[in-house]
């Protein structure tokens, strides 16, 4: 019999929360360190060594030797630097176990190591990691032993923000000023302030690590660069929700115990559309620890997924012909005293705050569409958004058949005097009960639908952190929400006034509606007459960051300054050249050195074959084997020809810089990895397994 999990017992076993500050500290530092994180104010200098030390002995308690400052720089990924709590031997040769308070608040990591954009020069290394008291610390146990992680935004030594962290705090203080003055407006004195809360979705693959280690595309790259659809994919939609292998099953529950240790409310757990892929979702959380606890869980499923000896694939598109993954990011706006900006009520036609809030939103979507696009920017979404099963590449947003028809009285008659309701589904069956049915129906297609009281941006790729994605829009609904409220605060009838602004808000950017099928070609040419940008490629994205609209936004709000978009443009050209460069490199080693010479060997058994058969029996029927041999030459010569021009391609690239660098290697180096994947793939269904020197597609989805 299994043993009996409460999840309750063991939730927040690791994080320092407010239970465990609360039975730690000092009633005074408790307090000035609540009111602290509560008001984001400064933290008092003063307290931070007894909070120090109360972590100190609180991680010890339970195990721990090295404390770390865990911060989120430029590379994708989360980095630390480990130290442990002894001080110097004694006379007597022991040692003293210390954490000041200095040491909490603050670290020094080297800063030119990072990405940096320009920011910092290989030679000027100092940079900064500061605490960050509105995320609490967490003990981490893995093979190190146990850490105590310490959240962190990461500076140069200018002060430049080098992290996915600084911004972040940023838009959410720039978010919560403006909408206080939205509040304040429609009398709410009580609210203290307007929190972004965020749930983001993640989607993942699971395979067998022994398999995965023999294919170079994988480990180097995180997805396939060859590969040829099995028989079966996803066409029986027989895996999505389908029941979950025992094995898989035993990995989720594992990464669940783990992650509600590190206070992590992971909640939601299913096999998703594609053969091998599944999903993972959280209760909704404040931004700031939204993002941090969804790097814990990328970090996490790495780890679990290697004690069950398989790997955890994070790639947007780790197979072609299937599914690709992505991280759905659901965005709201909440008082601290629980009342949701993104409420309709039941009657939405009536709810003035609630139609303020969503013509600004739409305002802020409308013009700044290339920002929000290019905060999903990477290069694994460039094979995954728009090809139907991911939202397009163009910005829209979904409101449903309720609130599109309050819009249209808006709009056509200049007031909204009735909202649609829901029905009663009615089953059929007597012993099954009638469904309230919602009042409109969801647009999976939508790159940003609003789900009943949030809204849901989907474009965002599976291995990207959802920092960016919230910034822009905890941004930029800033900036709609302080034009709002400068018209707003001073007109003399303020029920005229904002009545009036809804109305022309919504006439304005109406365009920016789509509630029909975003898959579609129909749809594409629809959003070219209304002027919406379609950006297909992350290359095509990047310049939005460096627009003089995008650098007035972000300087206003002090969100970023110009020299930071510039650098983080820079870095994302980078990042771009430097993935394809990889996995151009990988395709190369592979053809070169395993799939060339494995063709190679089948053509020399079929040859042999072919001459054996013609030598015993001369009047027999070979002709199988001949149009085999001459069919897998013709492919082995396109195969050769493909490989000359790709390794070409690289050299020429490799050689130029920045956005003139990415250009190239979208235009020359992307087209030459597609032409010879393409014989490779058709060679693999004709050489004999046996002889293929890597496991197939089938192998690695279906063997789990």
């Amino acid at each position: 019999m299994s043993e009996i999990l409460n999840a309750s017992d063991i939730f927040g076993k690791n994080v320092f929360n407010e239970k465990v500050m609360r039975q730690r500290l000092p009633k005074d530092v408790f307090k000035k360190l609540k009111q602290t994180i509560e008001d984001g104010a400064e933290l008092d200098p003063s307290i931070a060594g007894v909070v120090a030390h109360a972590m100190k002995e609180w991680a010890i308690d339970h195990g721990a030797t090295h404390f770390t400052h865990w911060f989120q720089p430029l590379t994708g990924v989360t980095a630390e630097k480990h130290d442990a709590f002894i001080s110097a031997p004694t006379p007597e040769g022991k040692v003293i176990l210390e954490f000041s308070g200095k040491e909490l608040i603050k670290g020094e990591p080297d800063a030119s190591s990072f990405p940096s954009g320009g920011l910092r020069a290989t030679f000027e290394a100092r940079g900064y990691t500061s605490w960050d008291c509105t995320s609490p610390a967490f003990l981490r146990e893995d093979s190190c032993g146990v850490t105590l992680c310490i959240p962190t935004a990461f500076y140069s030594y200018k002060g430049e923000a080098l992290d996915q962290k600084t911004p972040l705090l940023r838009s959410m203080q720039a978010i919560n000023d403006q909408s206080m003055r939205i509040v304040r407006l429609f009398g709410n004195t009580a609210s203290k302030r307007v929190i972004p809360c965020v749930g983001p979705e993640q989607e993942y693959f699971l395979v067998d690590r022994d398999k995965y280690l023999q294919r170079k595309d994988l480990v180097y790259a995180g997805r396939t660069l060859f590969g040829a659809m099995p028989p079966k994919g996803q066409e029986l939609e027989d895996h999505y929700f389908g029941a979950i292998r025992d094995r898989v099953g035993a990995y989720m529950k594992d990464l669940n115990i783990e992650l509600w240790k590190l206070g992590v409310t992971a909640r939601t757990q299913h096999n998703e559309a594609a053969p091998a892929q599944h999903e993972l979702a959280p209760i909704y959380d404040e931004a700031n620890l939204a993002v941090d606890h969804n790097q814990m869980t990328m970090e996490t499923m790495k780890k679990v997924a290697y004690r069950h000896n398989m790997t955890c694939l994070l790639h947007e598109k780790p197979f072609a012909g299937v599914n690709g993954s992505g991280k759905h990011n659901n965005w709201s706006l909440t008082t601290d005293d629980g009342i949701n900006l993104l409420s309709p009520g039941d009657t939405p036609h009536e709810n003035v705050q609630f139609l303020l809030v969503l013509a600004c939103i739409l305002k802020a979507v409308d013009v700044h569409a290339d920002l929000l696009r290019e905060s999903a920017a990477d290069v694994g979404n460039d094979h995954r958004l728009g090809a139907n099963e991911a939202p397009p590449a163009i910005i829209s947003v979904f409101l449903g058949e309720q609130l599109e028809d309050v819009i249209d009285q808006l709009c056509s008659n200049g007031e909204a005097t009735h909202s649609k309701q829901g029905g009663t589904l009615k089953t059929g069956v007597a012993t099954l009960p009638d469904l309230d049915q919602d009042a409109t129906d969801r647009n999976r297609t939508s790159p940003f639908a609003f789900n009943g009281n949030k809204f849901e941006f989907r474009m965002v790729g599976a291995s990207d952190s959802v920092a960016p994605s919230n910034v822009v829009l905890n941004t930029i609904v800033a900036e709609a929400f302080k034009e709002a409220a400068d018209v707003l605060e001073q007109a003399e009838d303020f029920e005229a006034a904002v009545h009036d602004l809804i109305k022309n808000l919504l006439t304005e950017h109406r365009r920016i509606i789509f509630n029909g099928n975003g898959y579609s070609e129909a749809w594409v040419q629809e959003a070219e007459k209304r002027g919406l940008p379609n950006m297909k490629t992350m290359v095509d994205a990047i310049p939005a960051l460096t627009t003089e609209k995008a650098v007035k936004l972000y300087e206003e709000f002090g969100v970023f300054t110009r020299a930071e978009l510039e650098s983080r443009a820079e870095i994302e050209y980078e990042n771009y050249s430097k993935i394809i460069n990889i996995e151009a490199r990988t395709m190369i080693d592979m053809a070169s050195k395993q799939i060339i010479p494995a063709v190679i060997k089948y053509t020399t058994q079929l040859a042999n074959s072919l001459n054996a058969v013609k030598q015993a029996c001369p009047e027999a029927d070979s002709s199988v084997q001949a149009e085999l041999l001459i069919e897998t030459s013709a492919l082995l010569s396109d195969m050769k020809v493909a490989l000359a021009a790709l390794t070409d391609a690289v050299a020429v690239c490799v050689k130029m810089e920045s956005k003139a660098q990415a250009l190239a290697y979208r235009e020359k180096v992307v087209p030459a990895m597609e032409a010879l994947r393409t014989p490779a793939d058709k060679l693999e269904m004709i050489v004999d397994k046996e002889l293929w020197p890597f496991p197939s597609y089938g192998d690695l989805m279906f063997e789990v």
